[in-house]
């Protein structure tokens, strides 16, 4: 018996957000969009995520198309429209309940059909430089299982626990409204509030 790797397999090493890091490195025709964020990984401590796993009872088709527009993610997580685009190097912001500013500017690094990947540019502090992804894997039944990071965070701590808990409603809104239309934004979809 020999513990040799046999020629086909391929070993992928998945993104974290690095934070400090002002451009991401571009996808090729020949690069994994995965893999766009490993090339300016430091060595050190590890930083903490956030990671979400949902089962959606709708086609991947569907469920990109509400992650990857402007006008999806309003309907599942803001409650109200954005500016900007949402293509390859573009930005948009997100706005929340009467807030003239945004509350967060994201970069889009990478649109695929099976991930979405956004780089934060500007928002609260602990989320600058870091990355948000949105992996989906088709199921068999015709769902799609979401997998979902926030990756890149200095440190945990109760904002970022917070975070967790409303990503984790808002990704609930996704599948609520992927599935039947019944989306929960905010500001009905957020259960931490910081008052």
């Amino acid at each position: 018996m020999t513990n040799a790797r046999s020629p086909s397999t391929v070993t992928v090493i998945r993104p974290r957000w690095v934070p400090g890091l002002t451009t991401a490195p571009q996808a090729t025709a020949h690069t994994d969009p995965a893999d766009v964020l490993v090339a300016a990984r430091p060595k050190g401590p590890t930083m903490p995520d956030i990671l979400h796993r949902i089962s959606i009872d709708a086609p991947p088709k569907r469920v990109h198309d509400l992650i990857a527009s402007t006008d999806g993610i309003a309907r599942w997580w803001t409650g109200r429209p954005l500016t900007g685009g949402h293509t390859i190097g573009s930005s948009f912001s997100v706005y929340f309940g009467d807030a003239e500013q945004p509350a967060a500017v994201m970069q889009v690094l990478t649109d695929t059909p099976d991930q979405v990947v956004w780089r934060v540019t500007d928002g609260p502090d602990t989320w600058i430089d870091t990355g948000i992804t949105f992996t989906l894997r088709p199921r068999g039944d015709g769902g799609t299982t979401l997998l979902f990071t926030h990756a890149g965070w200095q440190q945990a701590g109760e904002f970022m626990s917070g975070c967790s808990t409303n990503w984790g409603a808002y990704l609930t809104s996704l599948k609520t409204g992927a599935e039947s239309e019944a989306f929960a934004a905010y500001p009905a979809g957020e259960i931490s509030r910081w008052d």
